[in-house]
């Protein structure tokens, strides 16, 4: 239900838009009929390529050069529909690239502290989900009978060294052994998941131990804690699980088409958003992975964090100075897109816009590359070219109805059939008639029709 009013509502907003946009143009013709009661006749523009459809102007522009879909709006009803127009500029341009980024925490930095036994929780220190934790830290105590013959398989090879020392009597092959075995103890010890720190006590105590210690392997912050007091856990369970957080990555999410901008080893500007914190970042040198649900790459920045602002989930800005070569930009709202075509607006001047397609290129921030389909100078349409496009279907749609539509064979424009006989724009060959959108179309055709009629289309 939620998803259907908001079909309606869309509708409903749509009927509005052209509803006041024909309300404009009956208000406007209105005018000019009471404007002029006697009658005199005012010239009259043949626009788009419908040759009975009419818009009246002050001024005889002659539009038969001008592509089907082009269509005159008075200055009144552009007032009314908020048309903005700009001028075409090709000049270099320094934009920023922004991004998106989230913390993550370096994997390389990530330590699990998993059972390597059955046990019970006997004790766990105040450290819970968030806390900083310093490298052997004591974090909670177990018990374990597993361990029990190995300490004392430990014990017995440490005491037995200290005799062997005391009374100097064993070969140095003894030693040798001796020592050879405690070492085997302690990789038994430590393969059950005994601390360093707590192997290295019993080794200078030359006491056991009936509680199991575990201890934080770094400094880092915890990130996951699974214990609680009298707790009994299984063989592989996952204790603890801490992060140094000195170094973290960044998960940028960018466009296809953004990746070049952002190589392996460039530095990057990150801030947080509101703390007015800056940081540098490095591109890593791993590939970015894509992501099939977004439709976007995530590229994996490194940065410093030695104050730990930086934490795991947190949102961030990453900004990328981009400079790019001459080229024609436009704002993007100027640019209305199908899914089928990309198109623009030329205004001609006196009302007369044209409706050109173009085709774009890269995108950044709100402005649009414009690859072909406009030259610097002309003038384009900012906004208000949503209700233009619409009267443009309806000059499109009446020109289906009484008219015919051919494509010219120089540059590819659809030229109405009936304008171009008008203006005398048709060459026969080979038996077929070709229409042509200008007299400089029509003048290269001539040159070398054969060239022109087995282009590829």
């Amino acid at each position: 239900m939620p998803f259907m009013r908001k079909i309606t509502l869309t509708v409903f907003l749509l009927v509005l838009l052209v509803g006041s946009f024909l309300l404009g143009s009956w208000y406007s013709r209105q005018r000019t009929e009471k404007g002029n009661p006697q009658g005199a006749k005012s010239s009259a523009v043949v626009v788009g390529n419908n040759p009975d459809t009419h818009t009246h102007t002050n001024t005889a522009t002659d539009t038969s050069s001008l592509p089907p879909g082009t269509v005159n709006v008075s200055p009144e009803k552009q007032q009314l529909i908020g048309v903005k127009i700009a001028t075409v500029e090709k000049a270099s341009w320094n934009p920023t690239l922004r991004l998106l980024g989230r913390v993550a925490p370096d994997e390389n930095h990530i330590y699990r502290i998993n059972s390597a036994t059955d046990g019970w929780v006997k004790k766990i220190l105040p450290v819970t989900t968030g806390s900083l934790v310093k490298k052997d830290e004591l974090l909670a105590t177990f018990f374990s009978p597993e361990f029990f013959s190995g300490i004392k398989a430990y014990l017995f090879g440490l005491r037995s060294l200290d005799r062997f020392e005391a009374s100097r009597k064993e070969t140095k092959e003894q030693l040798e052994q001796t020592g050879a075995n405690i070492e085997n103890y302690r990789n038994a010890l430590r393969n059950l998941g005994m601390t360093e720190y707590q192997l290295d006590e019993i080794m200078r105590t030359r006491q056991g131990a009936d509680n199991i210690e575990i201890r934080a392997p770094a400094a880092g912050f915890i990130l996951a804690r699974n214990l609680s007091p009298g707790q009994r856990f299984e063989k592989g369970t996952e204790l603890f699980r801490i992060a140094d957080l000195s170094k973290v990555w960044i998960v940028a999410d960018m466009f296809e088409n953004e990746a070049q901008y952002l190589p392996q080893g460039r530095s990057v500007k990150v801030s947080l958003p509101h703390q007015k914190k800056i940081f540098q970042a490095k591109v890593s040198n791993v590939l970015p992975q894509f992501d099939e649900a977004t439709r976007t790459l995530k590229v994996r920045l490194e940065a410093d964090n030695p104050d730990y602002t930086l934490r795991p989930n947190m949102f961030v800005d990453v900004e990328l100075p981009i400079s790019l070569p001459p080229a024609i930009a436009v704002p993007a709202d100027a640019v209305l897109d199908s899914g089928l075509k990309k198109t623009v607006f030329v205004d001609h001047g006196k009302g007369i816009f044209e409706p050109r397609e173009v085709e774009t290129g890269w995108r950044i921030g709100n402005r649009v590359e414009i690859i072909n389909g406009l030259k610097p100078g002309e003038q384009i349409v900012l906004s208000g070219n949503f209700l233009i496009d619409s009267e443009t279907r309806l000059e499109l749609a009446a020109a289906g109805m009484v008219g015919t539509l051919s494509r010219d064979p120089v540059c590819g424009t659809d030229v109405s059939v009936s304008k171009a006989e008008k203006a005398g724009r048709r060459i026969k060959f080979d038996e077929v008639t070709y229409y042509f959108c200008s007299d400089e179309c029509k003048e290269q055709f001539n040159k070398k029709p054969a060239y022109y009629v087995k282009k590829p289309k």
